[in-house]
């Protein structure tokens, strides 16, 4: 097994106990077994139980990433895509959370250690936010005048929404084409969104 394998093998297993048992009840040890390593491969890879918890939140949201990506490069209209990109960000964000299971509560009593790891995706969610709204601006779909802090504002909206969406406190007694509704009326109404 490669050595990005093997790490990769570790990690999984760590995200599947953390699940399971929950962060602070895993140990070294629990992972060791789980992935049949020796606790020397193990700790080959990983200093401590804190950096395996990083490296798993990092592989979610490395993972985010790359389906926002996906989302951004389909061949679709900037309007469409920029609603895409929202509704991808937070479901994915609440799937991640979900498929986590006990890790959910560590997501939110953690959430500044998640900051830190999520550095990196978020300047890749601005930078695909620019590249969309650039390409409804040229389009005259959306008349934004810069678009830069556009995309910024755009992004810390939906970040500072995530918690209430995980936790279906955002229009839970909505039916989603309502909620979208005022979404769309929302998002566009900010983008100067123009109706052919």
């Amino acid at each position: 097994m490669t050595v990005l394998k093997t790490r990769a093998k570790l990690v999984d297993v760590a995200r599947q106990l953390f699940a399971q048992k929950g962060v602070e009840y895993t140990t070294m040890n629990d992972i060791a077994i789980a992935s049949k390593k020796g606790r020397r491969t193990l700790y080959t890879y990983f200093k401590n139980k804190e950096q395996i918890y990083m490296a798993v939140v990092e592989s979610e949201v490395q993972r985010l990433s790359q389906i926002l990506q996906e989302v951004a490069d389909k061949p679709i209209a900037p309007d469409t895509k920029i609603i895409e990109m929202i509704s991808t960000h937070l479901e994915s964000i609440k799937q991640a959370v979900y498929r986590n299971g006990t890790l959910r509560a560590g997501f939110f009593r953690d959430i500044w250690r998640v900051e830190a790891v999520r550095k990196d995706f978020d300047e890749v969610e601005v930078r695909l936010f620019r590249r969309v709204l650039i390409e409804g601006k040229e389009a005259g779909i959306f008349d934004i005048d810069n678009v830069e802090i556009t995309a910024d504002i755009l992004h810390y909206c939906i970040k500072g929404i995530e918690v209430p969406y995980i936790r279906n406190q955002i229009g839970g007694d909505l039916d989603d084409e309502t909620g979208w509704r005022y979404v769309l009326k929302i998002v566009y109404g900010a983008l100067g969104h123009k109706n052919e």
